[in-house]
């Protein structure tokens, strides 16, 4: 059975709807909560980057070997999936820059495709809505293409190659994984004025059609 790994940043940020659909393609799925875990020596089958409330510009040790992995594993052509922090980290392993962002991003947000041609995102309607929770946002790095951009953040998704996506919003989220993020990051909650009711009652519109992209996302990076 092939491996994949997702790379976990805090406990409360997993791999969410992506676990069914890698298992569904026949992938075991491990994790690891890089700030306390070894990486291993050499990268996956697949590789799973999740979110997390740092920033790749913190300057702890931890966050510049991940770097070094997530660009090997790149370089070695395997499938490289990046979401929120994770697509932070892609950015930056590949020369962009992620900076803060005009403002902060929760709950459901409008975004348009801005390609024709992707495997994925070339099928989705021009203008859709993904949920979000982000403050910072990321240049394009050289080589990479935008397939997804909005109104305050001009790189939503990237793509690097064939196999390599990176997703400034959240595909994977299930139910669990907003309450747990309104239970964890509460000053965001707050500084959105926003509430976890509203988060909640809005995420059920939006998570549905989100998980049938993710499924999508997963089956094109697995072939």
């Amino acid at each position: 059975m092939k491996q994949a790994l997702c790379l976990q940043h805090v406990p409360f940020e997993g791999p969410g709807a992506f676990r069914q659909a890698l298992e569904n393609r026949h992938y075991q799925v491990d994790t690891l909560l890089v700030p306390q875990d070894d990486l291993p020596a050499t990268p996956p089958d697949f590789l799973l980057v999740m979110g997390g409330p740092m920033s790749v510009n913190d300057p702890d040790p931890w966050i510049e070997k991940e770097l070094r992995f997530i660009r090997h594993a790149i370089e070695a052509g395997i499938p490289v999936l990046g979401v929120c922090l994770g697509s932070q980290f892609m950015a930056k392993a590949l020369g962009g820059e992620v900076r803060p962002g005009p403002r902060l991003e929760i709950g459901p947000v409008p975004v348009t495709r801005t390609v024709e041609e992707d495997a994925v995102f070339g099928t989705c309607p021009r203008d859709f809505t993904v949920f979000q929770w982000h403050g910072e946002g990321l240049t394009l790095p050289p080589g990479a293409c935008v397939l997804v951009s909005s109104e305050f953040y001009p790189v939503q998704a990237f793509r690097y190659g064939d196999r390599a996506y990176g997703l400034l919003f959240h595909l994977e989220l299930e139910i669990g994984g907003v309450k747990a993020l309104c239970r964890e990051c509460t000053t965001d909650v707050q500084r959105a004025h926003t509430t976890t009711e509203a988060l909640l009652a809005s995420a059920e519109h939006v998570l549905p059609e989100s998980h049938r992209l993710a499924d999508r996302l997963i089956g094109h990076l697995a072939s």
